[in-house]
């Protein structure tokens, strides 16, 4: 998969796809049906996407809370394993935010990207202050020469399928239900970076990542899946994963700690993947570190055997 950061500089090769067009922010069961039909709309060409960097809430809210479901890297990674061959992550800056209704198609669209035809979810807006509707990006294709396909919103179970019926099913600390709308289990990716070490005292060595900008889930203890992505350790894991800011050891910063059932190896520098699969309990201060150590004990047992039930 090649991505493309620049519109007004693209190589002729990276031309000519069809490409649904979204911030696709945890890749969603509606963005993958949008995908879809963008393959199937011109199965000649290049399969593309096109999304935005920084999300343009970020840009417009810069000091609003944390709400992406993952990060860009996870995000394209997600993309290239749906068949994504051009990604056109493009720079969200001024110059982009005002471009008109108009000008959005025949610059980005057009002359930028020679997109054959475009895809978009029936809520899609665009150009300067979300002008721009999909009845007008219909009538500039018809006038420009790209196609255009309007995606009807999916649901299922009866809720509409949503980013933002994801983050507020893992604030609950259901992920079960944030799966069925994601078509497949919320990870939690990044590089493993160094910890206080408490976890190797207790017995417990846990893998610490960041969970800066993302949108935080319940906090507690998980149960969970773990791909190492590189390194000597590459391979899946079964674990348990605490997310929060650790209340027995007076935390500030929200993070991710996972122990990995039946490893040994040190996996600093490396890159997990997360899946939250079942919530076990909220996060706890306890009386002492003996009761700590007996509820880890008792959260594994749980998640293992929650994990080999899933199996």
């Amino acid at each position: 998969m090649r991505i493309v950061r620049d519109y007004q500089f693209t190589r002729p090769e990276d031309r000519g796809a069809s490409a649904a067009i979204g911030n696709f922010d945890g890749v969603h069961l509606g963005h993958q049906a949008v995908i879809d039909l963008a393959r199937q709309a011109a199965p000649g060409a290049p399969l593309g996407v096109m999304t935005f960097e920084p999300h343009p809430r970020e840009y417009f809210a810069p000091d609003a809370p944390a709400f992406r479901l993952m990060s860009a890297e996870a995000r394209a990674a997600r993309l290239e394993k749906l068949g994504v061959e051009r990604l056109y992550q493009l720079n969200f800056n001024t110059s982009l935010a005002n471009l008109t209704p108009r000008e959005f198609a025949q610059k980005v669209i057009v002359d930028g990207l020679g997109l054959v035809h475009v895809v978009v979810g029936a809520d899609f807006c665009f150009g300067k202050g979300r002008a721009g509707t999909v009845e007008d990006l219909k009538a500039f294709g018809a006038e420009m020469g790209f196609g255009v396909t309007v995606a009807d919103l999916l649901e299922t179970g009866g809720i509409q399928v949503s980013s933002t019926a994801i983050r507020e099913a893992l604030a609950d600390g259901r992920p079960d239900d944030a799966a069925a709308q994601l078509g497949h289990w919320h990870r939690i990716e990044g590089e493993v970076i160094g910890g206080e070490q408490r976890g190797r005292e207790l017995g417990y060595p846990t893998a610490n990542m960041s969970i800066d900008g993302l949108h935080p889930p319940k906090f507690g203890v998980y149960a969970v899946y773990v791909d190492v992505r590189d390194g000597p350790h590459k391979g899946h894991y079964t674990g348990a994963a605490s997310v929060g800011v650790r209340p027995m050891f007076n935390g500030q910063i929200p993070n991710i700690e996972t122990f990995l059932f039946d490893f040994t190896g040190d996996l600093y520098g490396a890159t997990l993947s997360v899946a939250l699969v079942e919530y076990l309990r909220p996060e706890l201060k306890f009386d002492s570190l003996d009761a700590l150590i007996e509820q880890m004990a008792a959260d594994c047992d749980r998640a293992r055997q929650i994990l080999a039930d899933k199996a």
